[in-house]
């Protein structure tokens, strides 16, 4: 596969910096597939390929052959070592490349929707980043969010209720994020969809995924990233991700359950901050009655 790709960038008479560059790869990276010293994943062919700009029938015939030699899961471990930050610059590269994006998530605010202090919390969860690997991250994460706002696109979000409610950072963290989320939801191709817990549900959120167009879907797990192209894994998701729109809340409704479940998260601050006090005004209670009575004397003398 490696030696393929090399021989389809000689050809187009590309280098292999112009070519690592528009697949937001390491020119390093390229290489290493390119000797095979590197077994490319899936992403990875495809960002080449489309780098390349071949033709749909080429790129098809290379796409086949990379789902035969190469695995469907990329472990979170692999990813670690290879530097975080730099997946997420793939993921910015698959989403630049998406027209209509389907993501359900059961377990986290989404990447493309998170705040900078959630997403920082997210990745201090264990195992936790080094803080400069953990800025770094977080800064190639919310770059990501351009696309958002870029015209000829659709992006369609369903989120799981308790994921709101799931506390990954402080109180304030989670208020911040609920109204990220209430002001993302108005932008014109948006559409944010919340599942209510009350609500009888079609299926369970056995996992979170991403659905871009009608041709690729990654998943995560807990040990990996799992990605597939098969039509029917394709249309299984597509399926899935139909059935819980069904039930989602939209609009004025959504953004009502938001701000409650923001104003929920802020009063728990206060109520920190009550008891804080009262237990201050307890003890000084306690310390005046502990404390013995002055002298008699003539307070009124200037000291």
């Amino acid at each position: 596969m490696g030696k393929a790709l090399r021989a389809l960038r000689v050809a187009a008479g590309l280098t292999g910096e112009a070519v690592a560059r528009r697949a937001s790869m390491s020119a390093g990276k390229l290489s290493k597939i390119e000797n095979g010293k590197v077994r490319p994943t899936l992403q990875d062919v495809e960002l080449v390929l489309t780098a390349l700009g071949v033709g749909a029938e080429v790129k098809e015939e290379f796409l086949a052959a990379a789902r035969t030699a190469s695995a469907e899961a990329t472990a979170w471990r692999q990813l670690r070592q290879l530097g975080p930050w730099k997946h997420q610059r793939t993921i910015r590269a698959i989403e630049a490349s998406t027209i209509v994006l389907r993501l359900f998530q059961g377990q986290l605010v989404p990447g493309l929707l998170q705040t900078s202090e959630y997403a920082s919390a997210v990745l201090s969860l264990p195992p936790g980043l080094p803080d400069e690997t953990r800025a770094r991250t977080v800064a190639a994460r919310l770059e990501r969010q351009s696309v958002l706002y870029e015209s000829g696109r659709t992006f369609r979000f369903l989120v799981c209720e308790h994921v709101l409610r799931w506390r990954i950072g402080e109180p304030e963290v989670m208020a911040l994020q609920m109204d990220r989320l209430v002001s993302v939801s108005r932008l014109p191709h948006v559409s944010l969809g919340i599942i209510p817990a009350g609500r009888r549900m079609p299926d369970f959120p056995m996992t979170c995924f991403s659905l871009h167009d009608d041709r690729l879907v990654l998943v995560e797990t807990f040990h990996a990233e799992i990605t597939t192209r098969d039509p029917r894994d394709v249309r299984l998701y597509r399926d899935t991700f139909d059935r819980f729109a069904t039930v989602a809340v939209y609009g004025d409704a959504m953004r009502d359950l938001l701000e409650t479940v923001r104003d929920e998260f802020l009063p728990s601050r206060e109520r920190s901050w009550n008891t804080e006090s009262d237990q201050c005004s307890i003890s000084d209670v306690r310390l005046r009655a502990e404390t013995p009575p002055e002298p008699p004397g003539n307070h009124d003398r200037p000291i």
